[in-house]
């Protein structure tokens, strides 16, 4: 291998490791982050790199015990341990003529578990620290020359207490964790005592076992040591030329590393909006920008709303064309909201007073109430009627559900762009002009034609068709003038122009795709590219 091209791509982590060690040196991760103070991580990132130029190799690994600091542990360096605590009440509340405190109201004090007060008192009573009376009451037992600041001065509970705050303290100070190899004799008896491998959470310390792996250095080190030092390399070289470096002359004297001009630039990738979250405020803007208001509702609806109120027969079946979920539990609303449902029962069943005669049938007032995912955009259109304002016009775009083959112009949940125009003067060539606004103007398309279609609820109904370039002709929505028998039912007496436009297909051409399904892709950097054309 080329010693010089190696020592010109070393990294300074790299170059301070190859400088401080020596040859049969064993390198560990933590020795290395300990040894030069490296940041967590850059011992395992640096050890990783020279590995990978061939400068290091793995000689061993090891397994090693480890005490990692747990929240309890972190709450007893900030709050004192168990015992400390207890000692603490006890001097203040069992002194004098105090009775003393039972092990219960310990535990209530100083809202500790019953047997963690009991595991401190037995211990501290071993340690000849407490006593307790016939009543159960704690007190110290400690002739007072023995105490510092109510505390035991000397002793064995004096060195107890002192070691498991050495250990609290080293554990914070080396970031949480303690190594087994680090710890004296006494201070791994007392670990043995505040350490736990399983249900650690009620423990001060966690005991982990860790694998370490012991690298090497291979005979490419003596090489590149000196052609480090040949060319006076410390691994200390200024890596980046700042504004204020130039501004207060500081760069003068510094050695720096070398640049390589031939590097590519690091990638920025902005943040930018998802193209159809884009595509769907676009729509929403151009319609509120034409005078028109937006409605919304909830995705679980009645088939009262999604289908009994544009006149689609219960036994019908026209039904077939919404394939709908129904909702498992609750399955019915609780109630229809009056007089619609009673207004719409009677156009289904005789036609009430729409002037229609209806569908002749019962109309079922049970099955009306049943909770469906909402299968159509229209059912807000119903809903809109009742409270509308005349003249006025109403947009949503709004979230479907069919049980429905999935292709690249099918999903089975889908969006709709859903909307009326209500008043006197609004006829076909009204509706006519929108869907042209929206093959157009919003999709984007050039060749547009108009079918006839059928909808229980409107009549003339109109079927809008564009001509994608990969797939053809394909329908974008349906729509038409709502029939009386919806319109009177919900209170309304003019013309009503409806449509419901299948957003999904309209971003396809917008947006360049030839599948619907790439609307929802997964990759990123597909999204990112269409939403930089």
């Amino acid at each position: 291998m080329d010693i010089q091209n190696t020592v010109k791509n070393l990294h300074p982590l790299e170059i301070k490791i190859i400088l401080f060690y020596k040859k049969d040196d064993e390198l560990t991760i933590e020795k290395v982050e300990r040894d030069l103070g490296f940041k967590p991580g850059n011992g395992n990132q640096a050890l990783s790199w020279l590995a990978g130029k061939d400068l290091v190799r793995e000689i061993r690994r090891e397994t090693k015990i480890f005490f990692e600091l747990t929240e309890l542990g972190r709450q007893w360096k900030e709050r004192g341990t168990p015992e400390e605590r207890i000692i603490e009440l006890v001097r203040i509340k069992g002194g004098g003529s105090s009775p003393g405190l039972r092990l219960p109201e310990i535990a209530e004090t100083l809202a500790l578990d019953n047997k963690d007060v009991g595991s401190a008192f037995g211990a501290l009573s071993k340690l000849g620290v407490f006593a307790m009376d016939g009543d159960k009451r704690v007190s110290i037992s400690l002739p007072p020359e023995a105490l510092v600041n109510g505390r035991p001065g000397k002793g064995g509970a004096a060195e107890h207490l002192a070691l498991v705050r050495s250990l609290l303290d080293k554990a914070v100070a080396s970031g949480g964790s303690l190594s087994q190899e680090d710890l004296s004799e006494e201070e791994r008896k007392v670990m043995a005592g505040i350490a736990k491998k399983r249900g650690a959470a009620a423990a001060a310390f966690r005991d982990l076992d860790r694998e370490t792996v012991v690298f090497g250095f291979t005979e490419m080190w003596e090489g590149v040591v000196q052609t480090l030092k040949a060319a006076g390399v410390t691994g200390d070289e200024t890596g980046t030329l700042t504004p204020e470096m130039l501004e207060t002359g500081s760069w003068k004297g510094k050695a720096f590393r070398s640049y390589n001009v031939q590097v590519p630039p690091t990638r920025l990738i902005v943040g930018r909006t998802n193209p159809y979250a884009k595509f769907l405020e676009d729509v929403k803007d151009k319609l509120a920008s034409l005078g028109f208001e937006e409605f919304d509702g909830p995705l679980v609806e009645t088939e009262f709303w999604n289908s009994d109120a544009l006149f689609m027969p219960q036994f019908h079946s026209a039904r077939d064309i919404h394939d709908v979920y129904h909702i498992a539990e609750p399955r019915q609303a609780k109630t229809i909201e009056e007089p619609w449902l009673s207004n719409v029962a009677a156009a289904h069943e005789n036609g009430g007073t729409t002037g229609s005669r209806g569908w002749n049938y019962v109309f079922d007032r049970e099955f009306t109430r049943r909770l469906i995912l909402r299968s159509q955009g229209t059912v807000l259109s119903a809903k809109q009627l009742p409270k509308a304002k005349i003249p006025g016009k109403y947009f949503g775009i709004l979230r479907c559900f069919r049980y429905d083959r999935v292709d690249a112009t099918h999903l089975s949940d889908f969006y709709q762009t859903e909307g009326i125009v209500l008043g006197e003067e609004v006829n076909l060539r009204t509706l006519l002009g929108m869907l042209e606004m929206f093959a157009r103007e919003v999709a984007g398309a050039k060749e547009v034609k108009y079918v006839p279609g059928y909808f229980p609820f409107t009549e003339p109904s109109v079927e809008v068709h564009i001509k994608h370039p990969v797939l053809g002709w394909f329908e974008l929505g349906g729509s038409g003038i709502f029939r009386p028998e919806v319109t009177a039912s919900l209170g309304v007496n003019v013309p009503v122009a409806a449509w419901g436009i299948g957003i999904d297909r309209m971003a396809l051409m917008a947006l360049g795709l030839n599948d619907l399904r790439e609307l929802f892709s997964y990759d990123i950097e597909d999204v990112r590219r269409r939403r930089s054309e």
